[in-house]
C-alpha cells in the first residue's frame, strides 16, 4: 500500500491521478489533497470519495464555501450526521508546501506554474519520492532542485520525460547520444507567422490531442511548453541542452525517444493517455498493470515526424537560450510567459506577442540582473519570477 499526497487535485493531472487510484484502493491510499480553491465542489467530492487526513487550500476565503460543499456532497450521497469526519484543513499560500512535507510514500506535484517550487523543495527535503508534473518548479529552480534530490527521488509525470526514463533503461548513460523530444505541434502546426497574427485564445485552446488546462494548452500552442520540457529533460537526465532536439509528431503516440551512440533509437509508444505516465510515476520503478490501453497493432496506422519550424515557433530556442544561461534566466522566461498568457487571454496582446515580448524580457534580464548558478538561491529565483511577471506586464501596458 503506497500512501499518496496529491497537490493540485482539481486540475487535469490531479483528476486523472485520482482516476488511476480510484480503481486500485488496495494499492494506494490518498492521505492528503491540495487545491487552489477555485473549484470547491469538485474538491469536496474528492475529499468525501478518498477521505484524506489533511487538505490544503491556498485561498483561505474559500474555506467556508468548501465546508458548505462538503455538507452538500454528503447530503447528496444520503449520508446521515456522524458518518463522515472532516479532514484537518491547512489554509493559505504556504498550505501546499506544509502538506508536501507530510509523511507519505509519494507526493504528486500537479500544481500549475511557479507556485509549485516551494512544495517541490519541501518534498525533496523530506526525502519523499516526488512524482513531478509541475515542470515549472524544476525549470525555474534548476540546480537548487536537482541538488536537493537524492538519486531517483524525482520521477517525471510528463509523458515525454516518462518516455525518456523508460527508454534510458536500454543503455548506460555514457552510451546516450541525444534525447529526441516529440511535440504534437499544437493547433497551429504548419501555419506561418503571418497566419498567426489574428488567432484567438479560443483557437489556441483547440489542442488536437490533449485536454488540458488553459495555461498549458496555450503553452502548447506557442510551443513554450516544449521549451520548458527541453530544459526539464536536460536537468532531469543530466544532458547538454544541445543534445536535446525537438521533432514534431502530430499523432502523439511516440512520446519521446533516446538515440544511442551506436545508431539505435529507442522509442516509447502508447496512445495519448496520461494515465500511463501517472501510473508509472506512482509505482516507479515498477509498472502499473492496465494503467491504459496499448496501441492497437491490428489496425493500420501511420506515424509521421517533421522538423520544428523554429522561425514561426521561436519559443523552443528562446527556452534553450534561457536554459544555457541557467541561474535565474529560466525563472524569468517562465514568469514572463505566464503573465503574457494572461494578457493574451484577456485580449490585450496578440498570439505572436507572447514569445516576442518574452524574448525582450529575457534579453533585458541577461543584460542586467541575471544571477548565475553559483549564486542561485530560492530568494533569487522568487525575485526573478516576480521581476519577469512585472516587466512583461509593463511592456504589455506600454503597447496597449
Amino acid at each position: 500500500m503506497r500512501t499518496i499526497v496529491l497537490l493540485g487535485s482539481t486540475g487535469s493531472i490531479g483528476t486523472q491521478t485520482l482516476d488511476v487510484i480510484s480503481s486500485r484502493r488496495d494499492q494506494f491510499r490518498v492521505v492528503g489533497l491540495a487545491a487552489g480553491g477555485g473549484n470547491v465542489d469538485l474538491l469536496a467530492a474528492q475529499i468525501i470519495e478518498f477521505e484524506p487526513e489533511v487538505v490544503a487550500l491556498a485561498k483561505p476565503a474559500a474555506a467556508n464555501a468548501l465546508q458548505r460543499a462538503l455538507y452538500a456532497e454528503a447530503d447528496r450521497r444520503g449520508w446521515n450526521a456522524g458518518e463522515y469526519q472532516l479532514p484537518k484543513l491547512l489554509l493559505g499560500p504556504d498550505a501546499a508546501t506544509q502538506l508536501a512535507a507530510a509523511d507519505c510514500d509519494v507526493v504528486v506535484n500537479a500544481i500549475t506554474g511557479a507556485a509549485g517550487l516551494l512544495p517541490t523543495l519541501a518534498t525533496l527535503k523530506k526525502g519523499t519520492t516526488l512524482a513531478l508534473a509541475n515542470k515549472e518548479s524544476l525549470v525555474i529552480g534548476g540546480r537548487l532542485v536537482t541538488g536537493a534530490a537524492r538519486p531517483g527521488q524525482i520521477v517525471a509525470v510528463d509523458s515525454e520525460h516518462s518516455a525518456f526514463a523508460q527508454a534510458l533503461r536500454s543503455g548506460r548513460a555514457e552510451e546516450v547520444r541525444r534525447l529526441i523530444l516529440t511535440a504534437s505541434g499544437g493547433p497551429f502546426r504548419g501555419r506561418t507567422r503571418d497566419e498567426l497574427v489574428d488567432v484567438t485564445p479560443q483557437q489556441a485552446m483547440a489542442h488536437p490531442t490533449w485536454d488540458m488546462g488553459r495555461v498549458i494548452t496555450i503553452n502548447s500552442a506557442t510551443l513554450v511548453n516544449k521549451g520548458l520540457e527541453l530544459i526539464e529533460a536536460a536537468l532531469l537526465y543530466d544532458v547538454d541542452l544541445d543534445d536535446v532536439v525537438v521533432t514534431v509528431h502530430p499523432q502523439s503516440v511516440v512520446h519521446s525517444m533516446v538515440e544511442f551512440h551506436d545508431g539505435a533509437t529507442i522509442a516509447q509508444a502508447s496512445p495519448p493517455d496520461m494515465r500511463l505516465p501517472i501510473g508509472i510515476a506512482l509505482t516507479w520503478p515498477e509498472r502499473l498493470a492496465d494503467a491504459s490501453a496499448p496501441c492497437d497493432w491490428a489496425t493500420a496506422a501511420t506515424w509521421t515526424f517533421e522538423p520544428l519550424d523554429a522561425d514561426t515557433f521561436g519559443a523552443v530556442e528562446l527556452a534553450r537560450t534561457a536554459g544555457k544561461a541557467s541561474g535565474t534566466a529560466p525563472a524569468v522566461f517562465n514568469a514572463a510567459n505566464e503573465a503574457l498568457v494572461d494578457a493574451f487571454w484577456a485580449g490585450r496582446i496578440g498570439f505572436l506577442d507572447i514569445t516576442d515580448i518574452n524574448a525582450e524580457v529575457v534579453a533585458e534580464h541577461l543584460a542586467a540582473g541575471h544571477v548565475a548558478d553559483d549564486d542561485l538561491t530560492v530568494d533569487a529565483v522568487l525575485a526573478a519570477d516576480a521581476w519577469g511577471r512585472s516587466r512583461a506586464a509593463e511592456i504589455v501596458d506600454e503597447r496597449a
